[in-house]
């Protein structure tokens, strides 16, 4: 009410157009609805644009498996962000006050936190702004009585049982009793140098990472050497006459490690595609993957993250088909016929956003137009209809240039190719015999040789979006 009432008065002189915003959470039944009433009638006594949306947030809560608090949040802020994607608003102003970041540093605290969590709550965050951050809320409730504007509370603040309401009404009040008559100014205060340093050490990260880090295909690959380095020799090499040499060692160990922490943050932070909070101990174990883990070994992350060594690597991705749905449970599977009726064949393949055209071609007269554009087999020796599908294990080829059949498995281990970059391999398949493999030179008894009279061509190509859209 307050901020709504302060925003009405200095409009004119902001020069904007305002608009109210309610969010019922329908959670406390006719006392909610009669919230949205209270502010409908308000915004429509001054003239204002009324947007609102409900949503039942105590079933969301459950079937999301999240707390009702943070349930409630995430509700509001979707409504918000959907209002600014429509264009309905363009910024959107809500009214956390002082004692509400000094609560919110002080959950934080309790649940354990770093230096982000003590940052508490943002001036700013996209298109949300909070103008009354630096305003306590007796103030607000003074400027509403010389208004003589009623306002409405919500009775579950006062609930004790909820960890919220009892910072605000048992141990702020204690502190600020018996220790500190500032305590709500000082923890905002901290919030705002906990901002600043947060801001700064983000900006460190992010600069380290873009010199070690490859990103490609939706994966982001760290040389473990890096990770245990990660501010480089100049950085974390300076001396200090005052130090020993085990004091400047140990300085020197933890400034990386705090590094080497924030790094990890970062990349899972950016990748992750839903809510799932990193903590120390994921971090930790993060860290001892890298130290002493196996190649191979991979570990589930908060978000729908996951992290695998590969050698001398930590590989972070979000393993995803297109459906957005987990690879870990839901691979990428295919399989095609290709029987040739003509003397081509293209065969999309949208699990892998793919086209493989296959050709026949005169052999050897157009030996020359092979060197560059793919694979040739001998089409007289195939088996129709071919099969194009994902590889399975078990599957052997004997590649042209190999003197024994070996498993695709372990070619493609040789090859360096990942097991997340297996899923989907395509390969190729007449009969039972496997007779070409994405990579690999087509298989030796089916090669392409001076006996060839028809050498049939694959080639592999990737799919333009309208080809993806409409497959043939």
């Amino acid at each position: 009410m307050a901020l709504l009432l302060l925003l009405a008065e200095l409009r004119e002189k902001l020069g904007i157009v305002l608009s109210v915003v309610h969010f019922n959470h329908k959670l406390r039944g006719r006392a909610s609805d009669l919230d949205e009433r209270f502010v409908a009638r308000l915004a429509a006594k001054r003239g204002l644009e009324f947007h609102a949306e409900s949503a039942d947030v105590a079933a969301k809560a459950k079937r999301e498996k999240i707390n009702l608090e943070d349930a409630a949040r995430r509700a509001r802020y979707e409504y918000f962000a959907g209002l600014v994607k429509e264009a309905r608003v363009t910024r959107v102003a809500v009214a956390h006050t002082t004692d509400d970041q000094a609560e919110t540093v002080l959950a934080h605290l309790l649940r354990g936190t770093g230096l982000a969590g003590l940052g508490g709550i943002h001036p700013t965050s996209g298109a949300i702004f909070r103008p009354l951050l630096t305003v306590r809320r007796s103030e607000l409730r003074t400027y509403l009585r010389t208004k003589k504007q009623d306002w409405r509370e919500d009775l579950s603040n006062r609930d004790i049982t909820r960890t919220r309401a009892r910072i605000r009404k048992k141990l702020i009040p204690f502190i600020e009793k018996y220790f500190q008559p500032k305590t709500v100014e000082h923890l905002a205060a901290l919030a705002g140098l906990a901002r600043e340093d947060e801001a700064y050490f983000e900006a460190v990260v992010v600069e380290r990472l873009r010199g070690i880090a490859q990103r490609e295909n939706g994966e982001i690959r760290l040389p473990i050497a890096d990770l245990f380095s990660p501010a480089g020799e100049k950085e974390i090499n300076a001396q200090d006459s005052e130090r020993t040499e085990d004091a400047q060692r140990a300085a020197k160990n933890f400034a990386a490690e705090a590094l080497s922490k924030r790094l990890i943050r970062h990349i899972v932070g950016e990748l992750k595609q839903r809510g799932g909070q990193l903590g120390a101990g994921h971090v930790q174990t993060i860290l001892q993957l890298a130290q002493s883990g196996k190649s191979g070994r991979s570990l589930p992350l908060p978000g729908g993250a996951e992290v695998r060594r590969e050698r001398d690597a930590l590989v972070f991705r979000v393993p995803s088909n297109k459906n957005g749905t987990s690879k870990a449970t839901h691979p990428r599977e295919f399989e095609h016929k290709i029987d040739l009726p003509a003397d081509s064949q293209d065969v999309h393949v949208p699990e892998l956003g793919c086209v493989f055209r296959l050709r026949v071609i005169d052999w050897p007269s157009k030996r020359g137009e092979t060197y560059n554009t793919g694979a040739v087999l001998d089409r007289d020796q195939l088996q129709f209809p071919l099969v194009l599908r994902n590889w399975r294990p078990g599957d052997r080829i004997q590649p042209l240039g190999r003197r024994n059949t070996h498993k695709l498995k372990r070619l493609l281990s040789e090859k360096g190719v990942s097991r997340w970059n297996r899923d989907g391999w395509p390969v190729l398949m007449s009969g039972a015999a496997m007779v070409w493999t994405r990579g690999f030179p087509v298989a030796a008894e089916f090669a392409a040789n001076e006996r060839t009279r028809a050498g049939m061509l694959i080639a592999e190509e990737e799919m333009t979006r309208k080809a993806e859209e409409n497959p043939a």
